[in-house]
């Protein structure tokens, strides 16, 4: 089957495959062999789902919900009994020890009642007080949080005389909440924005906090309750009913912080936009359930792991994993030694257990499905073709129900739907599987454009098996819904151009990709390349609706998610004839052109899943994607490609909403 990427079939041998891109050339052949276990030997469907309760509140009322939640770390037993039992970091209820796990208990919140939530870093040792260096290998040349560098050098890209090893020190966190709207700008987890924990052995000269933690914590009205190792955050809750979501998002290493396992749901409930005609299964898991209660709305995180032989996370500690390539790195050249630009795992993962099954009744479910992998695409389909019904997405509900039998998702977003089991034999057991591919998506067909997943391993997701009902299903068929309506953000009164951009070694010839990078177009409709420290060129006005042309110069699709907005999508558009793929320049710099071979000029509408609010995109190569958008709340945000490899490494701007 053709594939857009050179795949060299390592799988086996590296934790999920050698993988190359076509564009680059190859410096090595060596196989970079890493003894992860092997997937084909983890049993599928041994362990019963575990679904996810609601996280205990810390205290509020009817005007205000309170939580105290940290950072811990856990062990848990996300691979089979008989397997080793996996070392993660997890969020929970200071209040309730049993509360920790990956991924996180739910976050239930209601409609126009805001939700505070005092996040505490607690990655320190319980006995001694000392900090509790990563669980996985964290790259020290990138652009990142950079404790060791002290005051004067956090949130910069640090210097170096010879090729650094994995970062050893404390870990900052600072935690996002992924869709929400009307946010301050000092609860929005911006990514220099971060803390260390309090612990008592912080080395001398370290910095404890990033730059825009003491700037937030000046400006916060709830500044006064910040202290050392935490920070105190508050959601408005003003904004549809919706599947939001919860991560880590601290500067450089998001993508290790949220692999370890910081990630939850948060739903919110309540209000006009909750309001359908019908009844929708339920009941979800809400605080002080009593045990034994059935569910019919099942929240489930998707991701992809790979493990060592005693259950510990692999992770690539090398930039050979991806391409063989054995340096020279920083700074003999400009490629960094440990980060690599995607990495795709070889076990899936569901609420925190690989290949689970589910005992489902002859009736119909909600499932809220968040693609919470680092770079991998999800499509999700039933082994028998069972239809999912379609009903919400990142903002909400859709207009009306879709009928699909594949669903799209890409890393961060979250997908609503309906599965209706009533019409399934007793003791038939279904295998949801994935037909995205074992490497970068660039759009198209499973089987035609692109080879699916593993069928073996990351082509299977979880089972689910049905059971004779246990009471009289009362949920109105999903096509009879009637869903709330979506308001119009009106007519733009501007377009904004932007450009996704990557970028080769500029010393090495041939080597690359060093690294992604977001920016705006030129006049001649070049991608002009910006990093994460140039001046902010995004500064849109609060409470005015912009059309934002994504352009996508790169060979790979790329999510893309702006904060502190639900936007609606367009159409797409394929790039006019003669503008280069691939194409490149930071400041007066050369472009190197590679032209689209795309129709010139076409324009589709959103995919019928993207006709209500979206927070994250996908942004196809090769296209144009538009984007109605309107910022209600001024402030500084970030916007940026939820590949979290890409996201770790410049492809995230600054983003500042003025007055």
């Amino acid at each position: 089957m053709p594939s857009r990427r050179t795949f060299l079939g390592l799988s086996a041998l590296a934790g999920g495959g050698l993988l190359l891109s076509s564009r680059w050339a190859l410096p090595s052949l060596k196989a970079f062999s890493t003894p992860t276990l092997d997937p084909n030997g983890v049993p599928k469907f041994q362990s019963p789902l575990t679904i996810l309760p609601a996280m205990p509140p810390t205290g509020g009322g009817n005007a205000l919900d309170y939580y105290e939640i940290a950072v811990r770390r856990t062990m848990q037993q996300i691979l089979p009994s008989g397997f080793g039992a996996t070392p993660v970091w997890t969020y929970g209820s200071v209040n309730d020890g049993r509360s920790f796990h990956y991924p996180a208990f739910t976050i239930e919140a209601r409609s126009r009642v805001p939700v505070r939530v005092k996040w505490s870093n607690e990655l320190v040792n319980r006995t001694t007080g000392g900090y509790l260096p990563h669980l996985l290998p964290v790259d020290p040349t990138l652009h990142w949080a950079n404790p060791p560098g002290g005051i004067h050098h956090r949130d910069h890209r640090p210097t170096f005389t010879s090729t650094p090893g994995r970062y050893t020190g404390p870990v900052p966190v600072v935690t996002h909440l992924h869709g929400i709207e009307l946010v301050g700008q000092e609860s929005d987890g911006f990514p220099e924005a971060w803390f260390l924990p309090a612990a008592n052995n912080i080395p001398s000269g370290f910095a404890r906090t990033g730059t825009y933690y003491d700037i937030f914590k000046k400006s916060s009205p709830l500044g006064s309750q910040w202290s050392p190792g935490s920070a105190v955050f508050e959601y408005p809750n003003r904004q549809r009913a919706t599947t939001l979501w919860y991560h880590d998002h601290t500067l450089g290493m998001t993508r290790t912080n949220v692999y370890a396992g910081l990630t939850g749901f948060y739903i919110l409930r309540g209000g006009a936009d909750d309001q359908v005609t019908g009844t929708l299964p339920g009941p979800a898991p809400a605080v002080n359930d009593p045990p034994g209660r059935k569910y019919y709305e099942i929240p489930l995180v998707v991701q992809d792991k790979s493990f060592m032989a005693d259950g510990s996370l692999f992770f690539p500690d090398s930039r050979e994993f991806f391409d063989g390539f054995t340096g020279p790195y920083i700074p003999g050249s400009d490629i960094a030694p440990i980060w690599n630009p995607e990495f795709f795992a070889n076990t899936i993962v569901v609420n925190g257990q690989t290949w689970p099954f589910l005992p489902v009744e002859q009736r119909r479910y909600r499932l809220r499905f968040l693609n919470a992998c680092n770079a991998r695409f999800l499509i999700l389909q039933f082994a028998n073709n069972l239809p999912f019904w379609q009903i919400g997405s990142d903002g909400g509900f859709l207009p009306a129900p879709i009928r699909r039998t594949q669903l799209l998702i890409a890393p961060a977003e979250r997908v609503d739907v309906i599965v209706d089991f009533s019409g399934v034999p007793v003791g038939r057991e279904i295998v949801l599987q994935n037909l995205g591919p074992d490497e970068p998506f660039g759009g198209g067909t499973p089987g035609i454009d692109f080879s699916p997943a593993d069928p073996n391993t990351t082509g299977q997701v979880m089972q689910f098996r049905v059971v004779p009902a246990s009471s009289v299903d009362r949920s109105t068929p999903p096509q009879q819904l009637v869903l709330p309506r979506i308001a119009s953000l009106g007519s733009a009164r501007q377009t904004r151009q932007v450009s996704l951009n990557e970028v080769g070694s500029d010393v090495l010839p041939d080597v690359g990709p060093r690294a992604g990078l977001l920016g705006t177009l030129s006049a001649d409709g070049m991608g002009i390349t910006k990093m994460w420290e140039d001046p902010v060129t995004e500064t849109p006005a609060a409470g005015v609706t912009e059309i934002w042309e994504i352009h996508n110069f790169t060979e790979d699709a790329h999510p893309i998610h702006l904060h502190s907005v639900q936007f609606q999508v367009v159409n797409r558009e394929a790039f006019s004839s003669g503008v280069t793929l691939l194409g490149h320049r930071h400041g007066a710099g050369a472009a190197t052109h590679v032209t689209s071979g795309l129709n010139a000029g076409v324009q589709r509408p959103p995919d019928a899943g993207e006709s209500g609010f979206k927070d994250t995109v996908i942004a196809l190569p090769g296209e144009i994607t538009r984007l109605k958008v309107r910022f209600d709340r001024e402030g500084l945000f970030v916007w940026h490609c939820h590949i979290l490899d890409h996201e770790d490494n410049e492809m995230m701007r600054p983003l500042r909403v003025q007055p």
